[in-house]
Protein backbone atom coordinates (compact mmCIF):
# COMPACT_ATOMS: atom_id res chain seq x y z
CA UNK A 1 0.00 0.00 0.00
CA UNK A 2 1.39 3.18 -0.86
CA UNK A 3 1.38 6.41 1.54
CA UNK A 4 -0.92 9.99 0.22
CA UNK A 5 -0.16 13.63 0.52
CA UNK A 6 -1.97 16.48 -0.07
CA UNK A 7 0.09 18.60 -2.14
CA UNK A 8 -2.43 21.42 -3.02
CA UNK A 9 -5.31 23.29 -2.38
CA UNK A 10 -7.85 26.06 -4.23
CA UNK A 11 -11.50 27.33 -4.31
CA UNK A 12 -13.69 29.64 -6.46
CA UNK A 13 -16.57 31.66 -5.07
CA UNK A 14 -18.94 33.79 -6.66
CA UNK A 15 -18.31 37.65 -6.24
CA UNK A 16 -21.30 38.62 -5.24
CA UNK A 17 -21.87 39.48 -1.31
CA UNK A 18 -25.34 39.27 0.29
CA UNK A 19 -25.35 40.39 3.96
CA UNK A 20 -28.29 39.22 6.59
CA UNK A 21 -29.95 43.01 6.22
CA UNK A 22 -30.04 42.21 2.27
CA UNK A 23 -32.03 39.19 3.29
CA UNK A 24 -33.72 41.00 5.41
CA UNK A 25 -35.51 43.09 2.62
CA UNK A 26 -36.59 40.05 0.73
CA UNK A 27 -38.00 37.90 3.98
CA UNK A 28 -39.52 38.81 7.13
CA UNK A 29 -36.36 38.28 9.18
CA UNK A 30 -33.04 40.05 10.53
CA UNK A 31 -29.59 40.74 10.91
CA UNK A 32 -30.01 39.75 14.77
CA UNK A 33 -32.50 36.79 14.23
CA UNK A 34 -29.87 35.25 11.49
CA UNK A 35 -26.81 35.64 13.72
CA UNK A 36 -28.38 34.26 16.95
CA UNK A 37 -29.43 31.40 15.19
CA UNK A 38 -26.62 30.62 13.07
CA UNK A 39 -23.39 32.66 13.08
CA UNK A 40 -23.76 33.59 9.50
CA UNK A 41 -23.10 37.43 8.50
CA UNK A 42 -22.81 37.03 4.73
CA UNK A 43 -22.51 34.44 2.36
CA UNK A 44 -21.47 34.46 -1.46
CA UNK A 45 -24.32 33.85 -4.34
CA UNK A 46 -24.41 33.04 -7.40
CA UNK A 47 -24.92 35.96 -10.42
CA UNK A 48 -24.68 33.57 -13.11
CA UNK A 49 -21.85 31.36 -12.10
CA UNK A 50 -22.52 27.81 -12.51
CA UNK A 51 -21.34 24.61 -10.55
CA UNK A 52 -19.15 23.97 -13.58
CA UNK A 53 -17.44 27.16 -13.25
CA UNK A 54 -16.76 27.07 -10.09
CA UNK A 55 -15.52 23.80 -9.88
CA UNK A 56 -13.36 24.80 -12.74
CA UNK A 57 -11.77 27.97 -10.63
CA UNK A 58 -11.59 25.63 -7.87
CA UNK A 59 -9.46 23.15 -9.84
CA UNK A 60 -6.69 25.63 -11.48
CA UNK A 61 -6.29 27.19 -8.41
CA UNK A 62 -5.46 23.56 -6.48
CA UNK A 63 -3.68 22.63 -9.79
CA UNK A 64 -1.24 25.79 -9.61
CA UNK A 65 -0.81 25.46 -5.74
CA UNK A 66 0.17 21.78 -5.93
CA UNK A 67 2.60 22.84 -9.32
CA UNK A 68 1.05 20.27 -11.67
CA UNK A 69 -0.52 20.28 -14.96
CA UNK A 70 -4.01 18.90 -15.80
CA UNK A 71 -2.23 16.55 -17.56
CA UNK A 72 -0.77 14.47 -14.42
CA UNK A 73 -4.33 13.58 -13.44
CA UNK A 74 -5.01 10.25 -12.92
CA UNK A 75 -8.65 10.83 -11.31
CA UNK A 76 -10.93 13.70 -10.74
CA UNK A 77 -14.22 13.43 -8.35
CA UNK A 78 -16.30 16.02 -7.68
CA UNK A 79 -18.99 16.15 -4.82
CA UNK A 80 -21.81 18.02 -5.84
CA UNK A 81 -25.71 18.01 -4.95
CA UNK A 82 -26.19 20.83 -7.40
CA UNK A 83 -24.90 19.38 -10.61
CA UNK A 84 -25.66 21.73 -13.69
CA UNK A 85 -26.42 18.37 -15.94
CA UNK A 86 -27.05 15.04 -15.21
CA UNK A 87 -24.96 13.88 -17.95
CA UNK A 88 -22.48 14.42 -18.68
CA UNK A 89 -20.82 14.67 -15.02
CA UNK A 90 -19.52 17.78 -13.24
CA UNK A 91 -15.92 15.76 -13.08
CA UNK A 92 -16.24 15.34 -17.05
CA UNK A 93 -16.82 19.40 -18.12
CA UNK A 94 -14.01 20.32 -15.68
CA UNK A 95 -11.73 17.73 -17.21
CA UNK A 96 -12.88 19.40 -20.41
CA UNK A 97 -12.39 22.81 -19.06
CA UNK A 98 -8.97 22.41 -18.15
CA UNK A 99 -7.38 19.88 -20.62
CA UNK A 100 -6.67 16.62 -17.87
CA UNK A 101 -6.92 14.47 -20.65
CA UNK A 102 -5.50 11.51 -18.73
CA UNK A 103 -7.96 11.33 -16.67
CA UNK A 104 -10.78 9.49 -15.03
CA UNK A 105 -13.90 11.30 -14.29
CA UNK A 106 -17.21 10.79 -12.12
CA UNK A 107 -19.34 12.68 -9.52
CA UNK A 108 -20.82 11.78 -6.14
CA UNK A 109 -23.27 12.89 -3.71
CA UNK A 110 -23.04 12.69 0.00
CA UNK A 111 -24.09 16.60 0.07
CA UNK A 112 -22.22 18.44 2.87
CA UNK A 113 -20.27 15.76 3.54
CA UNK A 114 -19.34 14.97 0.22
CA UNK A 115 -15.95 16.17 0.23
CA UNK A 116 -14.81 14.17 2.65
CA UNK A 117 -16.32 11.37 0.52
CA UNK A 118 -14.58 12.22 -2.09
CA UNK A 119 -11.15 12.56 -0.95
CA UNK A 120 -11.66 8.77 0.89
CA UNK A 121 -12.74 7.19 -2.29
CA UNK A 122 -9.52 9.53 -3.83
CA UNK A 123 -7.23 8.18 -1.66
CA UNK A 124 -8.08 4.33 -1.67
CA UNK A 125 -7.03 4.34 -5.91
CA UNK A 126 -4.11 6.29 -4.63
CA UNK A 127 -3.12 3.59 -1.79
CA UNK A 128 -3.74 -0.05 -3.76
CA UNK A 129 -1.57 1.58 -6.69
CA UNK A 130 -4.12 1.93 -9.53
CA UNK A 131 -3.77 5.93 -9.81
CA UNK A 132 -0.81 8.50 -8.71
CA UNK A 133 -2.55 12.01 -8.66
CA UNK A 134 -6.27 12.76 -8.13
CA UNK A 135 -7.90 16.14 -8.26
CA UNK A 136 -11.24 16.32 -5.47
CA UNK A 137 -13.83 18.99 -5.68
CA UNK A 138 -16.42 20.17 -3.61
CA UNK A 139 -18.60 22.59 -5.95
CA UNK A 140 -22.20 23.85 -4.87
CA UNK A 141 -24.51 26.69 -6.47
CA UNK A 142 -27.27 25.92 -3.73
CA UNK A 143 -28.88 29.41 -4.32
CA UNK A 144 -30.63 27.53 -7.47
CA UNK A 145 -32.39 24.56 -5.06
CA UNK A 146 -33.54 27.77 -2.22
CA UNK A 147 -36.76 28.82 -1.86
CA UNK A 148 -36.09 32.65 -1.37
CA UNK A 149 -39.66 32.61 0.16
CA UNK A 150 -38.88 30.33 3.42
CA UNK A 151 -37.10 32.46 5.94
CA UNK A 152 -35.65 29.20 7.83
CA UNK A 153 -33.60 28.28 5.04
CA UNK A 154 -32.54 30.47 2.93
CA UNK A 155 -30.61 32.79 5.23
CA UNK A 156 -28.47 29.58 5.46
CA UNK A 157 -26.96 28.69 2.13
CA UNK A 158 -24.44 29.79 -0.32
CA UNK A 159 -22.60 28.92 -3.25
CA UNK A 160 -18.85 28.10 -4.04
CA UNK A 161 -16.05 25.27 -4.83
CA UNK A 162 -13.12 24.23 -2.97
CA UNK A 163 -10.72 21.55 -4.20
CA UNK A 164 -7.62 19.33 -3.28
CA UNK A 165 -4.90 17.73 -4.87
CA UNK A 166 -3.75 14.18 -3.75
CA UNK A 167 -0.79 12.46 -4.72
CA UNK A 168 1.47 9.30 -3.80
CA UNK A 169 4.02 10.25 -1.86
CA UNK A 170 6.73 9.15 0.69
CA UNK A 171 5.06 10.15 3.79
CA UNK A 172 1.99 9.88 5.22
CA UNK A 173 -0.48 12.45 4.23
CA UNK A 174 -3.53 10.97 4.93
CA UNK A 175 -3.23 8.82 8.38
CA UNK A 176 -6.95 7.66 8.63
CA UNK A 177 -10.59 8.52 7.87
CA UNK A 178 -14.05 7.27 8.49
CA UNK A 179 -16.80 8.13 6.15
CA UNK A 180 -20.76 6.21 7.22
CA UNK A 181 -24.54 7.16 6.76
CA UNK A 182 -28.17 6.60 8.18
CA UNK A 183 -30.14 6.76 5.55
CA UNK A 184 -33.29 6.03 8.15
CA UNK A 185 -32.76 9.83 8.69
CA UNK A 186 -32.68 11.02 5.57
CA UNK A 187 -36.19 12.57 5.08
CA UNK A 188 -34.57 15.15 7.49
CA UNK A 189 -32.96 16.91 4.84
CA UNK A 190 -34.19 16.68 1.05
CA UNK A 191 -34.45 17.88 -2.62
CA UNK A 192 -36.36 15.98 -4.92
CA UNK A 193 -35.71 14.93 -8.44
CA UNK A 194 -38.40 14.16 -11.20
CA UNK A 195 -41.44 11.92 -10.26
CA UNK A 196 -41.93 9.11 -12.41
CA UNK A 197 -43.33 10.35 -15.85
CA UNK A 198 -43.21 8.07 -18.89
CA UNK A 199 -45.65 7.58 -21.83
CA UNK A 200 -46.65 4.35 -19.90
CA UNK A 201 -47.88 6.38 -16.61
CA UNK A 202 -51.26 6.52 -17.00
CA UNK A 203 -52.40 7.27 -12.84
CA UNK A 204 -53.28 11.45 -12.83
CA UNK A 205 -51.48 10.99 -9.28
CA UNK A 206 -48.10 11.08 -10.29
CA UNK A 207 -48.45 14.60 -11.94
CA UNK A 208 -48.80 15.91 -8.72
CA UNK A 209 -46.91 18.96 -7.98
CA UNK A 210 -43.29 18.67 -5.99
CA UNK A 211 -41.39 20.87 -4.69
CA UNK A 212 -38.15 21.77 -6.12
CA UNK A 213 -36.50 23.48 -3.42
CA UNK A 214 -34.32 21.87 -0.45
CA UNK A 215 -35.99 20.94 2.57
CA UNK A 216 -34.44 20.89 6.26
CA UNK A 217 -35.48 19.73 9.47
CA UNK A 218 -33.92 21.67 11.41
CA UNK A 219 -33.70 20.24 14.59
CA UNK A 220 -33.74 16.49 13.57
CA UNK A 221 -30.28 18.06 11.83
CA UNK A 222 -28.89 19.67 14.68
CA UNK A 223 -29.55 16.75 17.14
CA UNK A 224 -27.50 14.23 14.82
CA UNK A 225 -24.85 16.10 13.87
CA UNK A 226 -23.84 17.47 17.57
CA UNK A 227 -23.71 13.62 18.15
CA UNK A 228 -21.89 12.48 15.09
CA UNK A 229 -19.22 15.09 14.91
CA UNK A 230 -17.38 14.53 17.95
CA UNK A 231 -18.20 10.35 17.45
CA UNK A 232 -16.52 11.14 14.02
CA UNK A 233 -13.57 12.95 15.43
CA UNK A 234 -12.58 10.31 17.75
CA UNK A 235 -13.18 7.42 15.74
CA UNK A 236 -10.10 8.67 12.92
CA UNK A 237 -8.22 8.66 16.16
CA UNK A 238 -8.49 4.99 16.73
CA UNK A 239 -5.72 2.99 16.39
CA UNK A 240 -3.24 5.82 15.20
CA UNK A 241 -1.39 6.65 18.80
CA UNK A 242 -2.78 10.10 17.92
CA UNK A 243 -4.81 11.91 20.85
CA UNK A 244 -7.46 14.56 20.63
CA UNK A 245 -4.43 16.75 22.10
CA UNK A 246 -2.10 16.09 19.47
CA UNK A 247 -4.28 17.44 16.96
CA UNK A 248 -3.74 21.16 15.83
CA UNK A 249 -6.55 21.85 13.66
CA UNK A 250 -10.31 20.88 13.03
CA UNK A 251 -12.03 22.17 10.04
CA UNK A 252 -15.73 21.60 10.37
CA UNK A 253 -18.42 21.31 7.83
CA UNK A 254 -19.62 25.17 7.93
CA UNK A 255 -23.25 24.53 8.93
CA UNK A 256 -24.04 26.49 11.96
CA UNK A 257 -22.30 27.87 14.72
CA UNK A 258 -24.20 26.57 17.40
CA UNK A 259 -23.24 22.93 16.10
CA UNK A 260 -19.78 23.79 16.17
CA UNK A 261 -19.61 24.86 19.56
CA UNK A 262 -21.97 22.20 20.79
CA UNK A 263 -19.28 19.90 18.97
CA UNK A 264 -16.91 21.34 20.70
CA UNK A 265 -17.87 20.97 24.71
CA UNK A 266 -18.80 17.48 24.37
CA UNK A 267 -14.75 16.90 23.53
CA UNK A 268 -14.19 19.32 25.96
CA UNK A 269 -12.07 21.23 23.36
CA UNK A 270 -11.61 25.29 23.21
CA UNK A 271 -13.58 26.25 20.38
CA UNK A 272 -10.72 27.70 18.70
CA UNK A 273 -9.28 24.86 17.97
CA UNK A 274 -12.27 24.70 15.27
CA UNK A 275 -11.44 26.82 12.29
CA UNK A 276 -14.94 28.88 11.49
CA UNK A 277 -15.50 31.52 8.12
CA UNK A 278 -19.25 30.75 8.53
CA UNK A 279 -19.58 34.25 9.23
CA UNK A 280 -18.74 35.42 5.60
CA UNK A 281 -19.08 32.42 3.08
CA UNK A 282 -22.57 30.68 4.89
CA UNK A 283 -22.97 27.04 4.53
CA UNK A 284 -22.31 25.77 0.63
CA UNK A 285 -22.07 22.47 1.38
CA UNK A 286 -19.94 19.74 0.08
CA UNK A 287 -17.87 23.13 -0.32
CA UNK A 288 -17.78 24.15 2.68
CA UNK A 289 -14.55 22.18 4.19
CA UNK A 290 -12.19 22.59 1.26
CA UNK A 291 -12.86 26.88 0.89
CA UNK A 292 -12.04 26.76 4.67
CA UNK A 293 -9.04 24.47 4.03
CA UNK A 294 -7.38 26.36 0.90
CA UNK A 295 -8.06 29.59 2.80
CA UNK A 296 -5.95 27.96 5.73
CA UNK A 297 -3.52 27.24 3.49
CA UNK A 298 -3.03 30.78 1.70
CA UNK A 299 -3.39 32.41 5.35
CA UNK A 300 0.08 30.06 6.20
CA UNK A 301 -2.19 29.01 9.04
CA UNK A 302 -0.05 24.90 8.48
CA UNK A 303 3.33 24.58 9.35
CA UNK A 304 4.58 21.28 8.19
CA UNK A 305 4.23 18.10 10.23
CA UNK A 306 0.33 19.74 12.08
CA UNK A 307 -2.38 17.43 11.96
CA UNK A 308 -5.40 18.19 10.93
CA UNK A 309 -9.19 16.68 11.15
CA UNK A 310 -11.51 17.28 8.73
CA UNK A 311 -15.28 16.60 9.43
CA UNK A 312 -18.35 16.97 7.84
CA UNK A 313 -22.16 15.67 8.51
CA UNK A 314 -25.22 16.42 5.69
CA UNK A 315 -28.13 15.01 3.67
CA UNK A 316 -28.55 11.25 3.54
CA UNK A 317 -27.87 11.33 6.61
CA UNK A 318 -24.38 10.92 5.72
CA UNK A 319 -21.28 11.68 8.32
CA UNK A 320 -17.71 11.33 8.25
CA UNK A 321 -13.97 12.69 9.59
CA UNK A 322 -10.52 12.74 7.63
CA UNK A 323 -7.37 12.53 10.38
CA UNK A 324 -4.37 14.32 7.65
CA UNK A 325 -0.57 15.41 8.60
CA UNK A 326 -0.06 18.22 6.99
CA UNK A 327 3.48 17.64 4.75
CA UNK A 328 3.62 20.80 2.73
CA UNK A 329 6.17 23.49 3.48
CA UNK A 330 9.76 23.46 5.01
Amino acid sequence: MFNVELIGTGSCIPEKVVTNDDLAKIVDTSDEWITSRTGIKERRISTGETTTELAVGAARSALESARISAEDLDLIIVATLTPDDYLPSTACQVQKHIGADNAACFDLNAACTGFIYGLTVASQFIRTGMYKTALVIGAEELSKITDWTDRTTCVLFADGAGAAVLQRGEQQGIISEIIGSDGNKGDCLTCPALPPRNYFIRDDSTKESRSEYVYMNGREVYKFAVTVMPECILKTLEGTGISLSDIDHIIPHQANLRIIDAAAKKLNLDASKFYVNLPRFGNTSGASIPIALDEMAKANRFKKGDLIILVGFGGGLTYGAMLIKWTMGE
